[in-house]
């Protein structure tokens, strides 16, 4: 059949499987997409079904799309009625069809993440809940978790005063849904499992019907898509389940690789056959990423090849520091463009989004076109804007904007009529929102206090100095610390990209050579209104390595390949978050066509003091001969082998190079630093000297602090006071 024309033999015995439920194990560039979508029209062609017979699951509206086109492309046939679509959409498709069983209204509405932020909002003020102690935002979450987690209120525990109130709105949540004929996101998909797991009728109808169901991205799916899926597939239909557990990186949403196991052993699996041989990588990315990948030890194994060469080795940089790693990166650039690479075949990757700051700022200056791809630029996050609010109504309190940004951010009991209130007050008067809102009395006066107290305590302070002190007195640091439940790791990273606004300000002022708050000011709006590439534009890609999966570049930039940052910290610390980062650097390994660069910095700015970390673990797991390293290999001396983090502060240890510590200079102050020496910290308290090195610009020294542990920081930036 000419549909098989083109296959491996691992693709044509997947696609013309017999009437059985299986596992792809499809690894990064195998052809999965073809394996499914040769699937379907093999069945349909076949005559083994009709196409109203096949039920098909994808992540992604465009990967439905891209399905549909393909096979329209394969087949004679209308694929328009297909059920072909994602999770949430096959489900809005079934509520549709029975709504009466569902007790849902026929024209429901569907309700996006705003409006059921505004709808929780709306419950809690008629219920009198302390928006303050219960934040909707984190109620929000909290919905939304359990219901994909299969859990309705009545179901959810709470051992706890506090969990049970949470517990209570959510109740009341659904009531008011129910009333006024309206479903969030997650309701879909748990109305929908309900539906057929009490209405055995319709079950069996919908079993009867589907006698084939395939399943994209399968290592992604949660709990409750899974038994949405056993029920549909019930004793006898097919399941076609198609995914990589080696790319599993969604777990903070939910995901659960484990699925895979139980579909092995719940529908009977004996044979998983695997897509090892690779379209995309040349040889030498993909022996990489094999030997990376070997180190997870849980996992259904396969091992990816490719009939290309070996191709160019992966090309090491250590760079200094983390402005010197975006100036290599905006050279290497520059070299590939002469080299006639389009700027769109080339991505930048990082772990956390906060990285983005220092590659936008070399690029911007480079006057290179790039585009953040899943996110936002820096200085348009949401978080940023709210800082950079507080530092604009400071500097000028005639900034209405700024203020109406802020006047309730983080919530301190402004309310919407209040800020009405203040709008009115302000038209009349012909006056800006400051002067209203000074006259006004209440909780609006005392947000005035705040901005003039902040004004006041940062008149003599160095600018990095002034954003730190606004980020912890305004409310912003401790609002995201607060946060909690499943959307604490954006939290996490709202709060990794305040910490990058006193970088980006210290190294304003170095380059700039102007201490001033204006002109920072100035800096950051004209960096915002730096032009966005177009789709059509050649543009550089950056984004997280989460955003990259599932795309593929001719070269990638791995940037930022330290420990503690990648693989992060929080994932170090969690049971199977070290498997997950090796997951992570995976997928970002297996992006590159032709050439990979793999970066790392000896010293990275962090809340505004210079920190000095080792090389990631992950460096050490790839094999020497597929490295090409650009730099010196002090790598193994420096950062591989010295762990300062567990230097011992009852034995002062040596200088790298052996010699033993000499006291430093301590400039202005006179004196010498030395080791064993008490000190102060402006941010991290006391400590003890525990290590010197270095000299003039260059000097450091290793504190082991009493609460923050040992750092290591320098002189010429650290605010560090002898006892």
């Amino acid at each position: 059949m000419s549909i098989l024309d083109g296959l491996n033999p691992e693709q044509r015995q997947a696609v013309t499987l017999p009437h059985q439920s299986a596992l792809i194990l499809a690894g990064a560039g195998s052809g999965k997409t073809r394996v499914l979508t040769t699937r379907i029209a093999y069945l349909i062609n076949s005559g083994a079904v009709s196409p109203h017979g096949i039920l098909a699951v994808t992540f992604t509206n465009k990967a439905a799309k891209e399905m549909i086109t393909r096979l329209s492309a394969m087949l004679p046939i209308n694929t328009r009625g297909m059920w072909i679509g994602t999770f949430h959409g096959l489900c809005n498709r079934m509520l549709r069809a029975h709504h009466r069983e569902a007790n849902l209204p026929q024209a429901f509405q569907i309700l996006d993440s705003g409006d059921q932020l505004s709808a929780i909002k709306r419950l809690m003020k008629a219920m009198n809940v302390d928006d303050e102690k219960y934040p909707p935002r984190e109620m929000q979450w909290f919905i939304s978790g359990s219901k994909e987690q299969g859990l309705r209120a009545n179901e959810v525990e709470a051992f706890d005063p506090y969990t049970r109130r949470k517990v209570e709105i959510f109740a009341e949540y659904d009531a008011q849904c129910q009333r006024e004929g309206v479903v969030d996101f997650s309701e879909l998909l748990l109305r929908c499992y309900e539906l057929l797991s009490r209405n055995q009728q319709l079950r069996e109808h919908y079993q009867e019907r589907f006698k084939h169901i395939l399943v994209d991205e399968f290592q992604d799916t949660n709990p409750l898509q899974y038994r949405w899926l056993k029920l549909l597939a019930g004793k006898d239909n097919a399941l076609f389940a198609v995914g990589d557990d080696d790319q599993s990186i969604y777990g903070f949403r939910g995901a659960t690789v484990g699925n895979m196991q139980e579909l092995l052993r719940d529908f009977h699996v004996e044979n998983v056959i695997k897509l090892e041989q690779n379209y995309r990588s040349h040889g030498n990315i993909l022996d990489a990423a094999n030997a990376l990948i070997s180190n997870n030890l849980k996992r259904l194994g396969k091992n990816l090849w490719t009939a290309e060469s070996g191709g160019e080795k992966l090309r090491v940089y250590e760079a200094a520091t983390d402005v010197d790693e975006a100036a290599f990166i905006v050279d290497e650039i520059k070299q590939l463009k002469t080299e006639g690479i389009n700027l769109k075949e080339i991505a930048l990757l990082y772990r956390s989004n906060a990285q983005s700051r220092v590659l936008e700022h070399a690029l911007v200056s480079a006057g290179l076109s790039y585009r953040v791809y899943g996110g936002l630029r820096f200085f348009e996050r949401q978080e940023i804007k709210h800082a950079m609010a507080y530092l604009r109504l400071m500097q000028n309190t005639d900034d209405d904007n700024a203020l109406l940004r802020i006047i309730n951010f983080p919530t301190r009991g402004i309310g919407a009529r209040s800020i009405e209130q203040l709008q009115e007050a302000a038209k009349q008067n012909n006056t800006t929102l400051w002067d209203a809102a000074a006259r006004a009395g209440g909780k609006v006066t005392a947000f005035v206090v705040l901005i003039e107290s902040l004004r006041s305590a940062t008149r003599e302070l160095t600018l990095p100095e002034i954003i730190d002190h606004v980020l912890e007195h305004s409310g912003l640091i401790a609002h995201y610390q607060n946060e909690t439940g499943v959307k604490k790791r954006e939290a996490e990273e709202r709060l990794e990209n305040l910490n990058e606004l006193v970088n980006a300000a210290t190294l304003f002022v170095h380059e700039a050579e102007d201490d001033s708050l204006t002109a920072f000011l100035a800096h950051a709006s004209l960096e915002a209104g730096e032009h966005q590439a177009g789709e059509q534009d050649d543009a550089l890609h950056l984004m997280t390595v989460h955003s990259a999966k599932g795309l593929e570049f001719h070269t990638v930039f791995v940037t930022g390949l330290e420990e503690g940052l990648f693989p992060h910290q929080n994932s170090i610390e969690s049971e199977g978050g070290l498997d997950e980062e090796r997951r992570l650097m995976y997928v970002a390994i297996t992006r590159a066509r032709r050439r990979l660069y793999l970066s790392f910095a000896q010293s990275r700015m962090l809340h505004g003091q210079v920190n000095y970390g080792m090389a990631s673990s992950f460096l050490r797991e790839l094999p020497e001969e597929l490295l090409h390293w650009l730099t010196p290999r002090v790598a193994q001396r420096n950062a591989f082998a010295a762990n300062y983090q567990n230097a011992n502060p009852f034995q002062p240890p040596l200088v790298r190079g052996g010699a033993p510590a000499s006291p430093l200079t301590r400039g202005d102050q006179g004196g010498l630093w030395q080791i064993g020496q008490a000190v102060i910290h402006t941010k991290f308290g006391e400590g003890m000297i525990v290590n010197l090195e270095g000299g003039g610009a260059d000097a450091r020294v290793q504190v082991n602090f009493r609460k923050a542990g040992v750092k290591w920081l320098a002189l010429e930036y650290a605010k560090l006071t002898a006892l």
